[in-house]
């Protein structure tokens, strides 16, 4: 059980992360609220959401392969969420 909660832990910090950098960024740039920035927390928050689903899902056949599926699924949508903040600083 300790590795989903590490798995949750880690869902929670990264996207908590991608936020909270969109926040620093329309705080920096004087651009509260933006429309980009909201975007992008949207969606941070609507993977939150999608993965501590699957996280909480119960038939599951192979737990093992079903959690590193989420780990990838969570690596994969935070880079694709990095990169679009990315593209906000330049």
């Amino acid at each position: 059980m300790a590795s989903i909660r590490d798995l949750k832990k880690d869902v929670n910090f990264v996207l908590g992360d991608i936020i909270e950098a969109v926040y620093l960024w329309e705080a920096g740039s004087d651009k509260k609220d933006s429309e980009e920035g909201t975007v992008i927390i949207d969606k941070a928050i609507n993977v939150f959401d999608e993965l501590m689903a699957k996280i909480h899902q119960k038939d599951v056949e192979n737990n093992k392969a079903h959690f590193k599926n989420i780990r990838n699924l969570l690596e994969e949508k935070a880079t694709a969420l990095v990169q679009e903040f990315n593209k906000l600083s330049n």
